[in-house]
């Protein structure tokens, strides 16, 4: 189990990143032979981008909601989550064909979803938590006296928080 930190933490990060939500919904419980293979190709993709530093890749976080699974993923740019997105050689462009395919067949069964964000600040507070979100994609840093409110830590943008 991860380790509880118990003291105020937020994230610190130079320059702007991209969120990205993606998710897909389950529209007909009955037939997991149309869903399953949607979901079963996201962990793949993660670890192939998990595994390559240069995918850019920071971190991601899996939600679970009664329509089905949501990922939100934190990139350096997107140029490089579209180039991921357009690679070939990689397991994204297949997943998507297959899911194209299975939609045919059985039109609204699932869904898939995304939003992009380009973020150029963002603010963040962690307390009684292991290190997540955020944080876990970037760095980690307990809150100092100069970014105690959340007003301050945004104001601040993507400037290095202090120390505490």
């Amino acid at each position: 189990m991860a380790r509880i930190d118990t003291r105020r933490m937020t994230h610190r990060h130079d320059g702007s990143l991209v969120v990205f939500h993606i998710g897909m919904t389950i529209n007909r419980w009955h037939r997991p032979d149309l869903w399953w293979p949607v979901f079963a190709a996201m962990p793949g993709m993660l670890a192939e981008l998990s595994k390559d530093p240069d995918s850019g890749l920071l971190g991601y976080r899996l939600l679970v909601g009664r329509r089905g699974p949501t990922v939100i993923q934190y990139w350096e740019s997107t140029d490089k989550l579209y180039a991921y997105a357009g690679r070939p050689d990689a397991r994204h462009r297949p997943a998507w064909a297959a899911f194209n395919r299975r939609s045919r067949r059985a039109e609204g069964a699932v869904g898939v979803w995304h939003e992009t964000y380009r973020v150029d600040g963002a603010e963040s507070v962690y307390v009684s938590t292991p290190v997540m979100g955020l944080a876990a994609a970037t760095e980690s840093v307990p809150v100092g006296a100069r970014s105690d409110r959340a007003r301050q830590r945004l104001a601040d943008g993507t400037r290095r928080p202090a120390a505490a």
